[in-house]
């Protein structure tokens, strides 16, 4: 047993060690999928009439050109840095009228900010791209793509892209507790609820497995109950909240044993679950191990630690964004994303089940 778990170990460590000497170059010609939320959204509400956007400064502020780009984010944000890692281009906006030609070879971005597993998440936002839109697009995107490259090498592109989801958040904070007592709230039990919102991802997992996408990582939820917002609203001395850390805590297992009920039922490693929740908790309860000086107060915003309202020019706004984990009431600065990206890459089964995506490149090398 001792040998043949040592010649296992050496094979998973040559083939890391390789993934991070060739996969950003082998990596160029693989197409990035991403959908969900304002998590991963690097665009597209900007192209809708909605009041979910990030089209103004601050955002932006740290980004390349220093303006706003429909992230939310003081900078780059997950995609950007996982597009980084693998050496290529981050994919645009679906939306964005300069998604065309060879550009979407690189993939796309579907994501909207606002929305979520469920369509009556995000209601309040009006104009958002519900999920199973974002689903349609990819297949409309398939077809704009085989009108450049034919079907086969289309099919052959999305097949063997790489899909980055992140969904569930909003179900809960803009949805269940978005009201003392809301619609969903009166209708289940949170336990019942957490039971209903996983059948339904499921459903949307399924589908995408269906329009073609063979590598999944999907983004469980972060640590609802500790973002500034909700400490603004539902915290006395700046302790998370119960209630929705309550919430994280049924849905991520939950998550992780649909996902590998699904890889049971497809066969294979294709959905990835990435453990997003250890991802912030790591530096939201040991801020000063991480260089931040605070996992509370975000940097741009107004009222108690910066959490009321959206991030606006007339904002409080902290002179140095890398020492705080949060740049917003809800989403981490870019520094807190590079940690984040970091786990994904080449974190423990603690952070990614079954593997990271260091071993998934490795993995998928062609010989």
């Amino acid at each position: 047993m001792e040998s043949s778990f040592s010649l296992y170990s050496l094979v998973v460590m040559l083939l890391v060690v390789v993934a991070f000497v060739i996969a950003p170059l082998g990596a160029e010609a693989r197409a990035f999928f991403v959908f969900g939320d304002s998590l991963v959204d690097n665009g597209n509400n900007d192209f809708l009439v909605t009041t979910a956007r990030a089209d103004s400064p601050p955002y932006g502020i740290d980004f390349p050109t220093h303006r706003p780009t429909g992230r939310f984010s003081n900078g780059l944000n997950i995609p950007d840095l996982i597009s980084e890692h693998m050496g290529m281009e981050s994919p645009l906006p679906y939306l964005s009228p300069l998604l065309r030609g060879k550009k979407l070879l690189h993939g796309a971005n579907f994501a909207s900010a606002g929305i979520g597993i469920l369509n009556d998440t995000g209601v309040q936002f009006l104009n958002i791209i519900r999920i199973w839109k974002q689903l349609e697009y990819f297949q409309q995107y398939q077809k704009r793509l085989e009108s450049i490259i034919g079907s086969d090498d289309a099919s052959q592109l999305v097949s063997t892209g790489m899909v980055l989801i992140s969904l569930g958040g909003n179900d809960f904070v803009n949805n269940y507790y978005l009201l003392p007592f809301s619609a969903r709230s009166r209708q289940y039990s949170l336990p019942d609820y957490v039971r209903y919102v996983i059948s339904e991802y499921r459903n949307v997992l399924s589908r995408m497995y269906d329009v073609g996408a063979r590598r999944v990582l999907v983004m469980g939820t972060g640590p609802m109950g500790c973002v500034p917002a909700e400490l603004a609203q539902r915290s006395r001395a700046g302790e998370c909240s119960t209630e929705l850390q309550r919430a994280s805590d049924l849905f991520n297992p939950q998550l992780n044993e649909m996902l590998k009920s699904l890889n049971d039922e497809k066969g294979g490693h294709i959905f990835v679950a990435a453990n997003t929740m250890k991802m912030h908790m790591d530096y939201i309860s040991n801020p000063q191990a991480y260089g931040f000086v605070t996992s509370k107060v975000a940097c741009c915003g107004q009222g108690p630690y910066n959490g009321l309202g959206l991030c606006t020019p007339m904002s409080n706004l902290c002179p140095n964004r890398d020492i705080y984990a949060f740049w917003d009431a809800f989403h981490p600065s870019e520094r807190a994303n590079r940690i984040i990206v970091q786990q994904m890459i080449g974190g423990t089964l603690n952070y990614m089940t079954p593997m990271n995506l260091t071993t998934i490149l490795a993995m998928d090398i062609k010989p």
